[in-house]
């Protein structure tokens, strides 16, 4: 997508890909990347062809051909950009608000155009590789994101062993429920409030399992 890149929990915005080597490759990786992005918003993914992003990106077809092999390796070069950058979940001093905050995040990702987060999600049910590189995304975020939960039972708000999984997706997982599944209108005070759900349902211990037996 054509957006300015920012910080982002989720692939809805342009990542800087500032771990890749630089010089001619990472330019035309850039420009394949960003025609792949515009070209799956606005054609959809019947329309997703090596050709079309080639042209697209103006380079030779030969080129997108000999890295990316075809329209999986595209899809899944794009989410992978999309984990290669040094986003941190927001520490705002409380659980709660650090989950409303990372809910804000997931809801102008599903809701603000262009679509790119919707578009890459529905596209990984037509494509193997990107199934795969969107778990691999999956994976990248929440697994960053538990530094949320690590910080909340240092400050003695939640119990020690809380499956800090479950609790993120507990906080997240109704939003893709109500405006993927469900197609509802845009509704951030939903996102805030199942935050306040999570964290207050984690307060109580509804996330905490037993403590992890050490081997020996």
């Amino acid at each position: 997508m054509a957006t300015p890149p920012r910080s982002t929990a989720f692939p809805a915005e342009q990542p800087q890909p500032a771990r890749r080597p630089g010089g001619r490759s990472a330019r035309i990786r850039a420009q394949v990347l960003d025609a792949v992005r515009a070209q799956l918003v606005e054609h959809g993914y019947d329309e997703l062809t090596v050709d079309a992003v080639a042209a697209r990106a103006g380079v030779h077809r030969t080129t997108v051909y000999r890295r990316w092999r075809e329209v999986g390796g595209l899809l899944a070069d794009v989410l992978d950009a999309a984990a290669d950058d040094d986003w941190q979940p927001p520490d705002t001093g409380s659980l709660a608000g650090d989950l409303t905050a990372m809910n804000r995040e997931v809801h102008t990702a599903l809701t603000t155009g262009p679509p790119l987060t919707t578009a890459l999600i529905a596209a990984s049910f037509r494509s193997a590789e990107a199934a795969d590189a969107l778990g691999r995304f999956w994976e990248d975020r929440y697994g960053r994101c538990e530094a949320v939960v690590s910080r909340a039972t240092r400050r003695g708000e939640i119990p020690e062993h809380t499956d800090a999984r479950r609790l993120l997706i507990a906080a997240t997982a109704p939003l893709f429920h109500q405006l993927l599944l469900l197609r509802t209108a845009p509704d951030l005070p939903l996102a805030e409030q199942t935050a306040r759900d999570a964290a207050s349902a984690a307060a109580v211990g509804t996330y905490a399992g037993p403590p992890t037996s050490s081997p020996g």
